[in-house]
């Protein structure tokens, strides 16, 4: 084995790796898209070893021109990856010894491959909550403007899957605007816990060098740094978070989707999606399938999956660092791929989205949803609520009897069932007078949704 073929840490072994092994433990066909912020981490390592006198400011200068050269061969695609240097790291150092010569080798000094990494994901990471954030804030936008026009568009609000009482069909959009706050919230959130440094950690313990470790922090506009070297490089509780927040926006859009291809369905026909977001049928002409709700459907299942992967990772692990957690990045990166291409299309998917009011409201009329306001009514006069439930429940099989609504009773018809019914009770039983009773925040009278609208405008800043 020559000094060229060697492996950085070769010297303690008496024959080279197998190829075998060598592809099976190699992670630089995955890990290399860690490669800009491998060199963000390592620029700021190399300014705290010179301001600390460990390397020479023409060795900065030397790494500076260095990594600039690497960096611009990654972006134009010319950089040469070999799978002999195992990962991302290597081969960058390798690149860089190659181009600057002993202060390529002398950047290493003070840190470990152990910590280098564990700074690198956070660093990504970080980059993709940012992006993450934005895309969540335009899929609410999407769903703002959808809502903004169906305001008094009226539809059933189901439990149980059945007619329960009728709501509009924008209040009903903006549960899900709820729901993606709240997830915009857990990604800022577990943002915290990213932005700490685990870099000077070294391998496991610290390193002898007088380094200082929250200068790098600064100058990575990191919040803080681990403040336990161990803990800094084997833990990826901070990754587990993330694809937990992340399985819950698709648990959210898996809903939505649900809904979606429940709605486009000709026993519902309540919208239709966009023709360049469904297919065809190879056998049946008539089809259009929503196969985009379907595949987030779908992938949400591959989000959840990636959550269960890392947590049995890292359930088995002693401290500190073991090569298990070279098993973290595939699922954190498929997460972060998943979760940006899932916001992008459901965005541009919302926007897409042709409405059908007369459905909506023909469904809302069909399951007796205007039943509670009967009783509510009845109560409203000095019935107690189980009394008045039960009038109800009688008067909604009288109709079903009939085969109508309970507004096309006459009033002699209803009076049977409670004495305290007056004419004033038609006003009650129609759609429109449902909505306008729920008039308190968060409920679903037109005024109420309309402000419930404004606040999100204002939220993101539209």
């Amino acid at each position: 084995m020559t000094m060229q073929d060697k492996q950085a840490w070769s010297g303690r072994f008496n024959e080279p790796v197998a190829e075998l092994v060598k592809r099976y433990t190699a992670s630089v066909e995955f890990d290399r898209r860690l490669a800009l912020f491998d060199i963000q981490g390592s620029l700021a390592h190399a300014q705290m070893l010179t301001s600390c006198n460990i390397i020479s400011a023409q060795d900065l200068k030397d790494i500076q021109r260095g990594l600039a050269q690497i960096e611009n061969e990654i972006i134009s695609g010319d950089f040469e990856w070999s799978l002999d240097l195992e990962d991302v790291h290597l081969n960058i150092e390798k690149r860089l010894t190659a181009l600057v010569g002993d202060a390529g080798k002398r950047l290493h000094t003070g840190r470990s491959r152990n910590d280098q990494v564990a700074t690198d994901v956070r660093l990504y990471l970080r980059h993709a909550i940012d992006e993450l954030h934005g895309l969540i804030r335009a899929l609410q936008s999407a769903i703002v403007d959808l809502a903004t026009h169906h305001m008094h568009t009226i539809m059933p609000g189901f439990t149980h899957l059945q007619v329960a009482q009728p709501v509009s069909f924008a209040h009903h959009l903006m549960a899900y605007f709820e729901m993606l706050k709240r997830d915009a919230e857990r990604f800022a959130d577990c943002r915290k816990r990213v932005n700490r440094l685990p870099l000077g950690a070294a391998a496991l313990a610290g390193t002898s060098y007088p380094i200082k470790r929250e200068y790098v922090a600064e100058l990575l506009n990191f919040d803080g740094v681990c403040e336990n070297s161990l803990d800094a490089v084997s833990d990826r509780d901070f990754a587990i978070e993330f694809i937990a927040a992340g399985a819950l926006v698709m648990t959210h859009l898996s809903r939505l989707s649900e809904e979606l291809i429940l709605w486009m369905s000709p026993r519902f026909g309540f919208i239709d999606i966009a023709d360049r977001f469904c297919t065809g049928s190879s056998i049946m002409p008539q089809k259009k399938n929503p196969d985009v709700p379907e595949l987030v459907r779908g992938k949400t299942g591959r989000v959840s999956g990636h959550l269960v992967a890392l947590l049995t990772l890292m359930k088995g692990q002693p401290l500190a660092y073991n090569k298990d957690n070279q098993e973290d990045k595939e699922p954190l990166f498929d997460t972060v791929d998943t979760l940006t291409q899932t916001l992008r299309i459901y965005a541009d998917m919302m926007g897409g989205i042709t409405v059908k009011p007369e459905a909506m409201r023909n469904a809302a009329l069909q399951g007796y949803a205007t039943a509670t306001d009967l009783a509510d009514y009845l109560v409203k006069k000095g019935l107690p609520f189980r009394d008045a439930h039960e009038a109800v429940a009688l008067a909604v099989r009288f109709a079903v009897e009939r085969n109508c609504d309970l507004s096309e009773l006459k009033l002699e018809e209803l009076q049977q069932f409670s004495a305290l019914i007056e004419q004033d009770i038609y006003g009650v039983l129609t759609l429109e007078g449902s909505l306008a009773a729920r008039n308190h925040t968060g409920g679903t009278a037109p005024q109420q949704v309309e402000a419930a609208i404004a606040r999100a405008r204002k939220y993101l800043g539209m």
